[in-house]
This record gives structure tokens, C-alpha cells and sequence, in this order.
């Protein structure tokens, strides 16, 4: 896996056609030089989707549903149609966002419509969490609803007049991008933990894919320092991000966001994991290292890497890479699905 800033020489621009590049140069506006985030244009410009319970031309339906109203937390539920009674059960796919723990939500158009993509192509049921934002709710809150979502399915299933397939539940995928792929790695370090303690009645995590994950420390790496700004990421951004989620005080190698060396707690029913990485994005470093201890501690990891990639390339239909990496998901959930009896 490559790390650094080798990779990079000599091409200081990745090719993007213009539509992506306004898109990003949009999101860079919304936030100051020191990192910070100018919330008016930020709510301007996060325009929402509803829930569609009829389905769409490529047979998706979705809806809302409430997992813990004390807190707020619910989920938009992305579902295929059936074709025929005789479907067979699809896996569930629970999808976290991302936005560096402080922006955007299920309903944001770009995760709705990557939601429905992934229903699709896929053939599985999304379920994308809604989870409580920095820094109102700060470390461990976005944990914390996620655990709570995979109870939510393991207690209640979902609602019959949310999901028309048959759902199995011993296929549950974890997803999420950026922030959301930190959050995939703490809640299935959680769940695993938890499970070993006292097993879930039917939900099984039987997988974990990590989309250009979030993860830092105080150093700065090569990436950081080569990176910097290449895209709409910048290092200042991401250390803004970290000062709103990490406990007051905290530094960067706070446990939730230094997730690499041999004090990385794993526990042995960790799941198999699928890490993506972009040749632009200055978080690569980090996420390397991550793999690396996932390796160390024999877990086993796949990494897909895209070396023209961008931070947050995957919520552009337009770039090719996106929708290869609907395709690698796709064969990532069809191998690592428990066998089911014939």
C-alpha cells in the first residue's frame, strides 16, 4: 500500500472535470483559513432529500425511522423492491456519513442519492444513520448512536412497511466515508466486544468497509504536508474537525482518532474489513498505518486504492472511480456473506 508523498510527484492537480471542481471549491469556501466552518453558507449549500416511499426508476423506496426519539436518532431506510415472494433475503448495509463528526446528515442529496445507489447495485437494505453532530455532541455521541442503530435492528428488525424483502440480518455490513468510516471502526470494535460478552439475538456484523476514514494524530505525516489543501480538505479543516468532536482538551492522539500502532485495541471477533484510500487525499498516511495494525493483529483487510482519487470522490456519480467502487463493495459483501443453508 502506498504512503507519502512518492506517488504524487510531479502531479500536483488531480483530473477532475470542472463540475467536481466547483463542487469542491464550494466546499472550501465554507470554511475559514483557520479551519473553521461558515455555517451560513454550509446550510445554504447542504440541501436535503426526503424520504421517497414510492420507488424510484431503479426500484428503491425509502423512509424514516425512529430509533431512540429521547435523542433525537433516526435512520432513512433505503429498500429494493421485490420482484416476488420467493425473494431471496438481502443483507443489510448500515452506512454512517461523513462530514468530519460536525456536518451534513442522512439527508444531505449527496448521501441520499449514494444511499439509494448502493440499494441498489448492491441489492441490499441501507440503513444510514442519522447520528448526533460536534460539537453540540461531542466524543463518544456519533459511538454511542451507532451501537445504538445495530441494537435497534437486533431487537426490532425493521418495520414491514418500511422494507418489502426479506432481510437477513447474519449479513450486516458496516459503511461510512471519512468521519463515517472512524465511526464504522469504533462501532464494530464495540460491537465485536459486546458481542463477545453477550451475543445478539440475529444481527451479525459480518463485514466492514471504510471509505477514506478519518483518522489523525498530532504529527503531521508526508500526505498532510503534500496534500494540504489540493482538494477542499485542508489540515487546518481537519484539526478544526478534531477540536469539535475529541473531548475538551484532548489532543490528537485521543483513542478515536490515533487508531494505528500496537495499542490499538482489537477484539478477536473484529470483522473483515475493506479500507479505501485516494492517491490525494492527506489523510492516506494515516489511513495506511490504520492498516497496518489491522494487519499486525491478523485481521483480515483488503485495500482498494485510486491513485487520481480526491477525498469525498465517491459522492460524485460522474468520476469513474465511483462507480468502481460501488463494484468492489458489491464483491466484498457477495464474499465475505455467511453461507446460508440450501
Amino acid at each position: 500500500m502506498a504512503g507519502g508523498s512518492d506517488d504524487i510527484a510531479g502531479r500536483r492537480k488531480p483530473p477532475l472535470p470542472c463540475t467536481v471542481r466547483v463542487q469542491l471549491a464550494a466546499l472550501a469556501l465554507a470554511h475559514r483559513p483557520d479551519g473553521s466552518i461558515r455555517k451560513l453558507i454550509v446550510s445554504l449549500g447542504n440541501l436535503k432529500s426526503r424520504a421517497s416511499p414510492r420507488p424510484d426508476a431503479s426500484g428503491v423506496r425509502s423512509a424514516d425511522v425512529t430509533i431512540d426519539a429521547s435523542r433525537g436518532l433516526w435512520a432513512r431506510v433505503f429498500s429494493p423492491s421485490s420482484a416476488s415472494a420467493a425473494d431471496e433475503p438481502v443483507p443489510v448495509v448500515v452506512y454512517f456519513h461523513g462530514g468530519g463528526f460536525v456536518l451534513f446528515s442522512a439527508a444531505s442529496r449527496p448521501y441520499d442519492a449514494l444511499c439509494r445507489r448502493l440499494c441498489s447495485e448492491l441489492r441490499a437494505v441501507v440503513v444510514s444513520v442519522n447520528y448526533r453532530l460536534a460539537p453540540e455532541q461531542r466524543f463518544p455521541a456519533a459511538y454511542d448512536d451507532g451501537v445504538a442503530a445495530l441494537q435497534y435492528l437486533d431487537a426490532n428488525a425493521l418495520p414491514a412497511d418500511v422494507v418489502t424483502v426479506p432481510v437477513d440480518l447474519s449479513s450486516c455490513f458496516l459503511a461510512g466515508d471519512s468521519a463515517g468510516g472512524n465511526i464504522t471502526h469504533h462501532v464494530a470494535q464495540r460491537w465485536a466486544s459486546m458481542s463477545a460478552a453477550s451475543p445478539p439475538a440475529r444481527l451479525c456484523v459480518a463485514g466492514a468497509v471504510m471509505i477514506q476514514p478519518f483518522f489523525g494524530g498530532e504529527e503531521r505525516t508526508d500526505a498532510e504536508v503534500e496534500l494540504d489543501r489540493v482538494s477542499a480538505l485542508s489540515v487546518a479543516g481537519t484539526d478544526h474537525y478534531w477540536r469539535e468532536f475529541l473531548p475538551e482538551g484532548a489532543t490528537r492522539d485521543h483513542p478515536a482518532a490515533r487508531v494505528c500502532g500496537d495499542g490499538v485495541e482489537l477484539a478477536e471477533a473484529f470483522p473483515p474489513a475493506m479500507v479505501v484510500v485516494g492517491g490525494f487525499d492527506l489523510l492516506k498516511d494515516w489511513q495506511a498505518r490504520y492498516v497496518d495494525a489491522l494487519r499486525r493483529k491478523g485481521k483480515a483487510v483488503r485495500v482498494v486504492e485510486y491513485p487520481d482519487a480526491v477525498h469525498g470522490f465517491h459522492v460524485f456519480p460522474e468520476l469513474a472511480d465511483s462507480g468502481k467502487l460501488v463494484e468492489e463493495m458489491k464483491l466484498f459483501v457477495q464474499e465475505h456473506r455467511p453461507k446460508r443453508d440450501v
